[in-house]
């Protein structure tokens, strides 16, 4: 009786007067239409009955009848007349003046309107007639347990979508917004702040902006109650998701701006938490331009609660400027990160490229522009070079440089990461052009000036007159535009073969760029030697002449080291990678370490590779971080790292790191040998067969009690196989799964039975039977003369196994394997010979190979059957004789483990 609530001691008295003999401490699952229906317990009928005790004078005796509602509908709604009788007893019980009657019957309100939909159709509208009047009547109800219940159930209907559209916004908002308004009482209008935020999300965006959203948008500027402030900042999310860009720039952005700079810390600290939501549903120029400097705010706040906050959604809100697309990555359905294919062109729909006007340029230099897209940062060959420049031989102007032979699409903003520059077409079309050259001989040298660098030193004048003028942006991007115009006219002057000869021979000058000419490869005229661009616009000697892209200069590698990128704003990269510094860990937060590690590879994904360098630092800083909990939060991402940077990157940056981590604690090697297939399949076949000889040093745990470990390790082994060549496999994973399957623990010993049988069927299925044939007589050698009946098992469990599989031809097993496997019928230990009739009963003998007639050893197996049915164990006797009750869900191998 220690467990029975007291009130049915006290009241059990009462129960017995009023029916209730019966109904004691299980009441609670017992069907109150049961003591409804008792004949001769007093002349009323059941409906009668009900409406007796439920208005008696007994409290106890109406809570059970409000906790039964639904046991009475299903047995007393079949007819109209019982059906309106009951949902009368219900709208009188709902004004019951004690407040736990009203909680019991409002927590079945759910259940009841369930049962309605599902099992009652013929009543479509009792739930809007008799039940939403009395939730929606609850919501104001005086007693805060009441309120609660209603709120719970009104949420719960919501998410079924059991509530018509109609009724929400003529009879639920209405309510809300009636309690959410400012002169009503405080209490209630917190209350209401939290059941609008959570039907938000629920309802849809055309009834959210006409009736919700206006109200959500003056509590955000309540001044007077900070709760309810703090509980709109909590949800800001959320509505921001479920209005949509348009409505959130528009109306909530102004607000999210106010209550980021509220007065009160815990609303900051609120707001720091879900800017990542908010920023996900805006467009990249309001991120930029709004979100961006008032999180920098949010990081330099004088509370260290905010700053603590504010640092740990920094790596989330970077990463909502990422397009995966961009980056030729992409998010499969499972959430794994991958490479995207090639081929695919992922700029029409991201930056707008017009393929109409793309396509009009030549097939040679599409080719530059899947070049580009591969690798921005990367230099196009010599050969491929030249031959974008092909045409009919004559000087081409600069002010025209998408004629033919051009692609007329020059600049790409995926490439550069930057807004195109604008177009001064018209001013290059004042500059006086050459339009063409008579033919001379190629080894002329009488002519003292090169007519076509006439343009050359016209572009250079305007750069000269330009200079006065360079505070004002659009003068900057002109005089970048010109620079770059005036390396495409000299790009169409020098062949790549001769500039480079020429850049490498070239000494400094004083004289004049028209008192010295260079010969141009084509027999039939001359070219200009390519002049010293002005000083405005240097030009690196290693630089690779790329005639597609004339309005983009490749950079050399110290160059590009220190060029500010603006995929993300430079303030907010600058905050996170100082997240690494010791002074943030006093000041701010000590695990903030491990925040920026764990952020990392958002942030990564979002710079791209050809940013890579910004990172590296901070990553080799974390990677030695003295806190192993920053590392193996490294050691658990480093697999998605390398997809995200490429082959190359990943050899040169992540491998020494991962080579660090194989040699840390078993908390931080765990994280790479989870992941351990992952990895090294991105690596180059050279560099991943150096790993051969360091897989091994997986046996080697701090603590050899840690067999989880040497599971793992047995898991990631079947998958690494496909990696390795037959050869490398027996030279190296062999001798680890052999010492997986001497394991002391059992769980390791069975996944190492599945790697043997894994090693066996790479070997057959690349035709390497020697090798195969090798390892089938180590195996009977180590385990079935084993002088532990423990290894004499497993020889019995991995031949099952084998047959199971079909991982080896069937004439292969029969030669090595089965005259081992029938000797252990004579093993003196019963577990291993009941193993083996596990292996021969359910396996050997379900395989059509082994049942056909006419095959010589079926005679072998019977009687090695025959012989296990008369042994003196009995367990031995039971599964050779019949075959044992199997679970549903469980292989016949897991049997056997079993």
């Amino acid at each position: 009786m220690a467990g029975i609530p007291l009130y049915f001691v006290d009241l059990q008295d009462d129960l017995d007067d009023f029916g209730f003999e019966d109904y004691g401490p299980d009441c609670e699952s017992m069907r109150i239409s049961a003591f409804l229906d008792i004949p001769g317990q007093d002349n009323l009928t059941p409906l009668a009955r009900l409406e007796k005790y439920a208005f008696s004078d007994n409290i106890f005796n109406r809570q059970i009848i409000a906790r039964g509602l639904l046991d009475v509908l299903r047995d007393f709604s079949s007819t109209e007349d019982d059906f309106l009788t009951v949902m009368e007893i219900v709208v009188r019980l709902s004004e019951d003046v004690e407040p736990t009657v009203r909680t019991e019957l409002m927590e079945q309100v759910p259940q009841i309107t369930i049962f309605l939909q599902e099992s009652r159709p013929q009543f479509p509208r009792a739930f809007s007639e008799y039940l939403l009047p009395i939730l929606v009547r609850y919501l104001t109800d005086p007693n805060n347990q009441v309120r609660k219940a209603s709120q719970e159930a009104l949420l719960i209907l919501l998410e079924q979508d059991l509530i018509e559209q109609s009724d929400l916004e003529n009879r639920v908002c209405p309510i809300l917004l009636e309690l959410s308004a400012p002169e009503n009482d405080d209490e209630y209008k917190v209350e209401a702040v939290n059941i609008i935020c959570k039907m938000i999300s629920m309802l849809g965006r055309q009834t959210v902006e006409q009736m919700l959203l206006p109200r959500f948008c003056d509590l955000c500027s309540d001044s007077k109650l900070f709760q309810v402030r703090k509980v709109c900042a909590a949800n800001f999310g959320d509505v921001c998701n479920a209005v949509g860009q348009e409505a959130t720039e528009k109306f909530l952005i102004p607000k999210f701006l106010e209550l980021c700079s509220d007065s009160a810390w815990g609303m900051r600290k609120v707001c720091a938490e879900c800017f990542m939501a908010v920023s996900y549903t805006t467009s990249s120029e309001v991120r930029r331009t709004k979100l961006s400097p008032l999180f920098i705010n949010l990081i330099s706040d004088p509370c260290r609660w905010v700053r603590q906050t504010a640092f740990q959604s920094l790596g989330p809100f970077i990463s909502t400027f990422a397009n995966p697309s961009t980056a030729g990555l992409y998010v499969k359905e499972d959430g794994t990160l991958s490479i995207r294919p090639p081929t695919e062109d992922m700029l029409a729909d991201s930056y707008g490229v017009d393929r109409a006007h793309c396509s009009s340029s030549s097939g040679k230099a599409d080719v530059f522009t899947e070049a580009n897209r591969a690798s921005p940062s990367s230099s196009f060959s010599e050969d491929c070079s030249t031959t974008t420049v092909e045409g009919d031989g004559s000087h081409r102007p600069p002010a025209n440089s998408s004629t033919e032979g051009r692609p007329p699409d020059v600049f790409n903003s995926f490439i550069y990461w930057r807004s195109p520059l604008p177009d001064i077409s018209e001013e290059l079309d004042l500059l006086p052009v050459e339009e063409s050259r008579e033919d001379a001989d190629v080894e002329s040298e009488s002519n003292p000036v090169c007519k076509s660098f006439m343009a050359s030193s016209d572009i250079e004048k305007v750069l000269q007159s330009l200079q006065g003028h360079m505070d004002d942006p659009d003068v900057q991007a002109q005089v970048q535009v010109l620079s770059a115009a005036l390396r495409a006219a000299e790009l169409d002057s020098v062949t790549p073969e001769e500039a480079a000869s020429t850049q490498e021979s070239s000494e400094p000058s004083e004289e004049t760029p028209g008192s010295v000419c260079t010969q141009c490869p084509s027999p039939t005229h001359q070219e200009p030697e390519e002049p010293d661009l002005p000083p405005q616009s240097p030009v690196s000697e290693d630089e690779p002449l790329l005639p597609i892209v004339p309005l983009q200069e490749e950079e050399s590698p110290e160059d590009e080291q220190i060029k500010v990128q603006d995929v993300v704003p430079q303030p907010l990269l600058d905050q996170y990678l100082s997240m690494t510094d010791p002074v943030r860990a006093q000041t701010v937060d000590t695990e903030i370490t491990k925040h920026c590690a764990y952020s990392l590879p958002g942030v990564a994904l979002t710079l791209g590779r050809q940013n890579w360098h910004f990172l590296k630092d901070t990553y080799e800083t974390l990677a030695a971080d003295v806190q192993w909990k920053v590392r193996r939060t490294l050691a658990f991402s480093i697999h998605e790292l390398a997809v995200i940077l490429g082959d190359k990157l990943t050899a040169a940056d992540l491998v020494p790191i991962f080579n660090g981590f194989l040699k840390d604690l078993d908390e931080v090697r765990i994280g790479v040998l989870k992941h351990l297939y992952d990895f090294l399949k991105l690596l180059h076949a050279d560099m991943r067969r150096e790993y051969l000889y360091q897989l091994q040093e997986f046996l080697t745990t701090d603590n050899i009690r840690n067999w989880r470990f040497r599971y793992e390790l047995a898991e990631q082994l079947i998958l690494i196989l496909d990696l390795y060549s037959p050869k490398d496999v027996y030279d190296y994973l062999r001798v680890i799964a052999l010492t997986l399957c001497s394991d002391k623990v059992s769980e390791v010993r069975w996944i190492s039975f599945k790697l043997i049988v894994a090693i066996l069927r790479k070997f057959y299925a690349d035709g390497e039977s020697e090798l195969g044939i090798n390892f089938i007589n180590e195996l009977i050698v180590q385990f079935r003369h084993s002088p532990k009946w423990v290894g004499r098992q497993a020889f019995a469990f991995i031949c099952q196994a084998v047959v199971q599989e079909e991982c080896m031809p069937a004439e292969q097993f029969v030669t090595h394997l089965l005259p081992n496997l029938l000797s252990l019928a004579s093993d003196p230990v019963p577990n291993v010979r009941v193993l083996l009739a596990k292996a021969l009963k359910q396996t050997l003998l379900e395989k059509a190979y082994f049942t056909s007639l006419g095959n010589p050893h079926l005679d072998a197996v019977e009687k090695t059957v025959q012989a296990m049915q008369l042994d003196r164990d009995q367990d031995v006797r039971f599964f050779s004789t019949a075959e044992p009750k199997r679970h549903l869900r469980s292989t016949p191998l897991e049997q056997s483990v079993d």
